[in-house]
């Protein structure tokens, strides 16, 4: 597979949802596989919170393969013999793209808290820039899970034309108080710690040391991600065989697991950019401004593919079912497909479970 990593930048504005603007941003963004003679055989992949622009393949360098290695690659799901699959770091976040500790123009300083606001809205029009950079005016698909698949949501009501299908996976068409609760505990664990120092501290500072308040609340998103029944199977009530059992910070399996995931996460990924990618998953909403949510869907053009999982508890089934019900009810019953899988590893099945859905979209992208 021909993988390779690039960097756009653009010395123009970006006007933003909230009224603010960004005067010049850059998007750091992966390629695999090769784009034809007339540019018609391309998917746009979409990340999670956590996620980068490295979705699949591995350099000579890595441990690990990208984050959806199991999905995309030659002769896999998303095959790359066939398609040019593009995944852009989204606007925000710590792995290249604009973000809170890039150099704000107007100031030569770090943006920190002077960084603006962003909206999934805005993430994506950074994309369709890129695109329209690229000369690709439009996909096969557009494919994303979780934050990724709010992403492919927008894309479908905001770019209806872009695309011939939208797969969203693992996601909701608003945030509800339960996941915004989750973020809550992150947000007030970071700005809590004095090691975060009101937003200046020093990057090498916490890529040495960590920060406790982000690993605290990377537990309570993995506890989200994750499912009772994942735990129950993965740990049981296993308990560290180098801690005593009356040992007052002795640990059980599932505590050593959440630990050293937690306390690892802050060192790749950057405190600041995770309060703003937090907000922007936070206020996301297909009906805001002065549509309700049916109006934004009356505004789909493609089809869109929906995939919930049994056990997800951050975005539950029934929020994607609301969807797939409003479809049904403006008339577009034609455009929306919806499939719940049997899932045994809560919100992260979309990353893990990839068998149990692969030849539905394998179906899907046949036609």
């Amino acid at each position: 597979m021909k993988i390779e990593t690039k960097v756009e930048k653009f010395n123009e504005p970006l006007h933003l949802e909230s009224g603010r603007i960004l005067e010049e941003f850059e998007l750091i963004y992966e390629t695999y596989g090769e784009l034809n003679e007339d540019k018609s055989n391309v998917i746009v992949i979409c990340h999670a919170l956590s996620g980068s622009h490295h979705a699949a393949g591995r350099y000579a360098n890595e441990a690990k393969p990208g984050w959806w290695d199991k999905f995309i690659g030659d002769g896999k799901t998303i095959d790359t013999t066939k398609y040019f699959v593009i995944c852009s770091n989204s606007l925000g976040s710590s792995f290249g793209s604009t973000n809170p500790l890039s150099i704000d123009p107007s100031t030569k300083k770090e943006y920190r808290f002077r960084f603006p606001v962003l909206a999934i809205s805005d993430v994506v029009k950074a994309q369709m820039k890129l695109y329209e950079r690229l000369g690709i005016e439009n996909a096969v698909a557009v494919v994303g899970g979780s934050m990724g698949g709010m992403q492919t949501l927008c894309y479908a009501i905001e770019q209806p034309n872009f695309a011939k299908h939208y797969i969203a996976l693992a996601t909701t068409a608003y945030t509800r108080p339960w996941a915004i609760a989750v973020n809550k505990i992150a947000i007030e664990a970071i700005k809590n710690d004095p090691a975060f120092k009101d937003g200046m501290y020093e990057k090498d500072d916490i890529v040495a040391n960590g920060l406790t308040g982000l690993a605290v609340g990377r537990m309570a998103g993995l506890n989200a991600y994750l499912s009772p029944k994942l735990f129950n199977r993965k740990f049981g009530r296993d308990y560290s065989e180098q801690d005593g059992l009356y040992e007052l910070f002795g640990n059980f399996e599932v505590e050593r697991y959440l630990e050293y995931n937690a306390f690892n996460f802050p060192k790749v990924f950057d405190p600041l950019s995770y309060l703003y990618v937090c907000k922007t998953m936070n206020i996301f909403d297909v009906g805001r401004n002065k549509d309700k949510v049916e109006d934004s869907f009356e505004k789909v053009n493609g089809q869109l593919h929906l995939i919930s999982f049994e056990d997800d508890m951050l975005f539950f089934p029934e929020e994607m079912e609301e969807i797939r019900d409003i479809m049904i009810k403006i008339g577009k019953e034609d455009q929306v497909t919806y499939k719940m899988i049997e899932s045994q590893s809560g919100h992260d099945s979309f990353l893990v479970e990839v068998e149990k859905f692969e030849d539905y979209i394998k179906d899907i992208l046949k036609g």
